[in-house]
Parts: structure tokens; sequence; C-alpha cells
């Protein structure tokens, strides 16, 4: 998305508009990966930007992002589309990029029942030193705010999907009543009695350790080409969390895993 620097937030308020809410995050205007920032914010809500091929030839009788050629964005609508809302002088015909706002899963993408989340406990703790490197468990492991555990890869950025702008790589957790082989899911904590789905937009503690969940942490093709054939189907909705490390502070086995609110 050509959105870098675009000073005018013409993309935040398309997003605005189409989700009728104004807790839209609005990264600053140097920053490089604006759209990742966005993505990050859409994950919590099982949300996505999906990219159009042909925009000026897609026919979707909802609202859509398109991105105009100066980098501007305008909220198309209709099939055939045109600019239900957009910057002044914005033509459709200058429409260069668009994406469709999107669940992750359309099963999955009702308003979330409000339910109590069991406490639960740590069964396990697993790090990775390299990318697709063997996992190894351990009995504790440190914990660092926006880094993650020390000894993992994604402590040190060198993890497959490692990126400085992404959320939700600091701590993976799994829940061992719900997976086969809990060690061979690559997730870091092995947890055992609590609802990892329901703390998705939620914060919680591991132990000490204050951390924020920001997806789940569905398994993909990489993950079953590390481990074997069939742990694609056999994981998804129950693969797990991923989550941001909000505080330092050692995690150990037997720890207590809890909602915050």
């Amino acid at each position: 998305m050509r959105t870098s620097g675009t000073p005018d937030g013409s993309v935040r308020a398309c997003l605005v508009a189409i989700l009728e809410r104004d807790d839209v995050p609005a990264p600053p205007a140097d920053h490089p990966e604006p759209l990742t920032v966005w993505r990050n914010w859409l994950g919590i809500l099982g949300l996505g930007l999906v990219p159009i091929d042909e925009p000026r030839a897609f026919n979707w009788p909802g609202p859509w992002v398109a991105v105009l050629a100066d980098g501007r964005a305008a909220v198309a609508f209709g099939a055939p589309p045109g600019l239900a809302w957009a910057p002044p002088g914005a033509r459709f015909e200058d429409v260069v990029e668009g994406f469709v706002i999107a669940p992750a899963d359309v099963a999955l993408w009702t308003p979330p029942a409000p339910h109590a989340v069991a406490e639960g406990r740590v069964e396990g703790l697993v790090l990775a030193a390299v990318a697709e490197g063997p996992p190894h468990t351990v009995d504790e492991a440190i914990a660092h705010a926006g880094r993650g555990l020390e000894g993992d890869r994604y402590f040190d950025g060198r993890g497959t999907f490692s990126n400085t702008y992404a959320r939700g790589h600091d701590l993976t957790l799994v829940d061992a009543g719900l997976v086969g082989d809990a060690v061979g899911s690559r997730r870091n904590v092995i947890t055992r009695g609590i609802d990892l789905n329901a703390l998705v937009g939620r914060r919680f503690t591991v132990g000490d350790v204050e951390c924020f969940g920001q997806r789940l942490c569905e398994p993909c093709a990489h993950l079953e080409r590390l481990t074997e054939p069939g742990v694609l189907r056999a994981l998804v909705h129950i693969g797990g969390l991923r989550a941001d490390v909000l505080s330092d502070g050692t995690i150990r086995v037997g720890d207590a895993v809890r909602a915050s609110d």
C-alpha cells in the first residue's frame, strides 16, 4: 500500500468510516510501515486487509479502501464501484490499489459472548534458539517487555516472522489439553486450564509477567513443513495465542495464567 507518510490521515479515515469506530490507530506520519500497524490492530478484531488484484474492475456491494495514485485513500462502494467518500479532487480513475476489510474466519466473526476465563497453569516452556531450529524445554525463562523470552529466536529478532513493527511475536501459548504434541507445535508456553482464545484483545499475566493477547496463533504451511503433514488442519482455531510481553519478569513451569480484566 502506498501510504507511508500520508499526512492527511485519509487511510485511517477510511478505516474509521468503514468500521464505524474511532479507535483506529494513527501511525506517525514518518512511520515506515503504517500498513503493519493497521494489520496488527485489525488482527485483534479477527479482521484483516485483503488486497484486490484489479480494483477499478472490482464489483463489490460493500465498502472497501481505495488507494489513489498520490497515496491518499477513499472509500469505494458498489457494483459497479464508485467513490462513496473521498478527499477533495479524488477520482475513481485514480485508484491504483484496493483492500477489503474481511474477517479472518467468517464462521468465527461474531461478537464474543461474555464468559468467565478460568485460571490456568504453565505446564511447559519451549524455546528455539534459531529460526527453524529444534525446540527444547526449560523449567524457567526470563521475559522482557517488547522482546519475549531470552534464548528464543524471536527475542533477538531472528524468527521466521520477526518484524520490528509487527505485534504478537513476543510470546506464543498453546493449550496442552487441545493438541497432541505441544512441544512440537513450537509455541513458547504450554498451558492447561485456561481458554486461550478468550484472551484475544485482553491483558493477562503469566506468573508475574503481564501480557496482551494480540490474536490467535493459527497454524500455517511453514509449521507443517517443520513438523509433519496434517498439522495445519489439526490446529485450526486451537493453535494457541500470540501475545505481547508488557513487563519484565521470570516465567516458571507451574506459574498461574490469569486474565487481568
